[in-house]
């Protein structure tokens, strides 16, 4: 069975160890070692997820089988770029599960489960950041009535990579 709950602080270490799996699983193939070390050594830290705990304008959603994590979405409440002009926006910031949930309908599962909590926020747009190259991930949210808005610059490591900014009503 799987559930499906908000993340609470003692999720931290999981979670880390989740994100740092699932991210490296869907890009390390195409990245150098070296730029995926730098950028996972600043990005999924226990510290960091920590903080991001204590921030009232972040909220992580989680997908556990048998107490084990299998994926995860970040959501936050900032402001947002430019391109995106939808009412009360909220982005999605990280959305990652581990390959072998992939197709289970896990990952539907957890959208959902974003959508309502944005929803009873009280926000009426959702937006995300997806890379150029991450072509399944683009076909999940073109699924979910994403759609490209605009784009800004990623840094991995010493490698400037291009995000695409996608957006939908909630």
């Amino acid at each position: 069975m799987i559930v499906y709950r908000r993340a609470e602080p003692a999720d931290a270490k999981p979670l880390v160890q989740l994100a740092t799996r699932t991210y490296y699983e869907t890009f390390s193939a195409l990245n150098t070692p070296e730029n995926m070390q730098a950028y996972l050594s600043s990005a999924f830290t226990l510290p960091q997820f920590e903080a991001d705990f204590r921030d009232s304008r972040v909220t992580f959603h989680v997908a556990e089988t048998e107490g084990s994590l299998i994926g995860y979405a970040k959501l936050f409440a900032g402001n947002p770029p430019e391109c995106v002009v939808g009412e009360a926006p909220i982005e999605l910031v990280r959305f990652y599960l581990d390959s072998q949930w992939h197709g289970s309908g896990v990952a539907s599962a957890l959208m959902e489960r974003c959508l309502a909590e944005a929803r009873q926020g009280g926000f009426k747009t959702m937006y995300l950041g997806v890379w150029e190259h991450n072509v399944r991930a683009q076909a999940f949210y073109t699924k979910w009535n994403f759609v490209r808005v605009g784009e800004h610059l990623f840094q991995m490591g010493d490698d400037p990579q291009t995000d695409w900014w996608m957006t939908r009503p909630i």
